[in-house]
């Protein structure tokens, strides 16, 4: 079901942890979500006033007031995700998705979490970076009674200060969040913060992996390194939406890293600041300008720019094999290697043979190469120039001056002024002057011989 109503009102009591099944009916409603795209901002109709962020690939949780309490409903379940046109995986998640709707609060908020489980095992919330009771911490085991499944457990806290943050299980993690189990959670200042800016665009995301092989739709769960679907949102270009502003909007993007390795997100066009973390806001003092961050495992960083730069402008992870979709892992390096009498004796065997990787993996997004069920492109993404070359975690920011404040749809590719692209050179190209030994070096096998002089203390080596 796909819904963005608000909850009902109403008031009721609230049953000891855990929540009776009898208590379901006086829960607030369980709203959920199966559309892959980014939603807009919700604006609260309720509670106090604040600029809401929009989810990238996602969508925040309505909620109700009850006797001043900001109350929410979390469903852990098995969901299908929509990772990009024409694969879907078989994940984990809340409220229909992975990662599971953003919860937004304000500073002093008294907030109330109910948390039911659907899954086939046991689960727990742990709210990440969140200052609260022990006993509200998520922690199976430690701090309070794992959720068995098809029960419903409350988490009931005061939001005390502003930040980014995330939620995701503290039960059988390697399982859970191996299969999507993660959320996003923003809270905002109460009023003006001394270290904190107003913007006109706000925009999260989580990062996250995945190892499903081609044609298949479940990941392993084991995996620890060899992931093959690097996503944000669980979601791969040319799945991703893009980030659409305005020219001269100060741009905020939050971003949280729930993989299993660090990632150094990078921005072209513009710099900007780190201007806060989920230990909170960074002092000005602090602060530099950059056009990467790394973002280790469990961290989140939130960055700021001024959207001053007309055009179409790459957002991506700088991992080069993080900008892929699913490949093997023991894909030999064919650069270089003359196929063609091999591969005239192969056609006559498979009709439908195709050399690959002897100019590089460029020429493979320009293949029409038949695919396995449920699986897309190693580089899929095209652009008015043509393929992109990219998959994975890849983006692009779009900065236009006709873009209406508080318009997040794509306004579409970017039109360049005459004389701004980058075009053929039509004159003659000079060869490059070499010395005598290269020139005679370059005419006999090949290439000049690599000399190497090693000092005498490493001999052996």
């Amino acid at each position: 079901m796909n819904s963005r109503r608000h909850f009902l009102g109403g008031a009721f009591a609230m049953a000891a942890l855990p929540v009776a099944t009898a208590a379901l009916a006086r829960l607030p409603e369980l709203v959920m979500q199966d559309q892959a795209g980014t939603m807009p901002p919700l604006h609260p109709a309720t509670g106090r006033p604040y600029r809401p962020v929009a989810t990238l690939n996602g969508w925040t949780l309505p909620w109700r007031m009850n006797a001043g309490v900001k109350e929410f409903h979390l469903v852990a379940e098995p969901v299908v995700r929509e990772m990009a046109p024409g694969m879907q995986a078989h994940l984990w998640g809340y409220n229909g998705q992975s990662p599971g709707p953003t919860i937004e609060v304000v500073e002093g908020d008294q907030v109330r979490i109910f948390v039911t489980n659907r899954l086939p095992e046991r689960t727990s919330i742990h709210w990440h970076g969140q200052r609260l009771p022990n006993g509200m911490d998520g922690v199976a085991g430690l701090t309070q009674p794992a959720i068995p499944p098809g029960k419903t457990y409350v988490y009931e806290f005061t939001a005390r200060r502003p930040g980014t943050f995330m939620y995701h299980p503290h039960a059988d993690e390697m399982t859970q969040m191996a299969m999507g189990m993660m959320g996003a959670w923003v809270t905002h200042p109460r009023g003006r913060h001394p270290l904190i800016a107003d913007v006109e665009r706000d925009f999260i995301f989580l990062i996250n992996a995945y190892d499903i092989d081609p044609g298949s739709y479940t990941p392993r769960t084991s995996t620890m390194t060899d992931f093959n679907l690097w996503s944000w949102n669980s979601r791969i270009f040319p799945g991703i939406d893009t980030l659409n502003v305005r020219q001269g909007d100060r741009v905020r993007v939050r971003v949280g890293n729930l993989s299993m390795t660090n990632h150094p997100i990078h921005l072209h066009g513009h710099e900007f600041t780190v201007t806060g973390t989920d230990g909170g806001p960074v002092p000005p003092a602090a602060r530099w300008p950059d056009v990467s961050v790394d973002v280790a495992v469990g961290q989140m960083r939130q960055i700021e720019f001024l959207a001053d730069e007309e055009g179409d402008w790459a957002f991506h992870c700088h991992k080069s094999h993080h900008t892929m979709n699913a490949m093997g892992h023991d894909v030999p390096n064919m650069i270089g290697i003359d196929h063609r009498d091999i591969a005239r004796k192969i056609v006559g065997l498979v009709p439908d043979y195709m050399v690959m990787g002897e100019r590089g993996m460029g020429d493979m997004a320009e293949m029409s190469m038949p695919l396995p069920d449920n699986t897309v492109p190693m580089m899929g993404g095209k652009g008015p120039f043509g393929s992109v070359e990219m998959g994975g975690m890849f983006s692009v920011l779009k900065v236009r001056k006709g873009q209406n404040p508080g318009d997040y749809s794509d306004p579409g590719w970017f039109r360049h002024p005459a004389g701004t692209v980058a075009y053929e050179w039509g004159g003659e190209v000079d060869e490059p002057a070499r010395g005598a030994a290269d020139a005679a070096a370059s005419a006999g096998a090949g290439g000049a011989a690599l000399k190497v002089r090693k000092p005498n203390a490493h001999g052996g080596h």
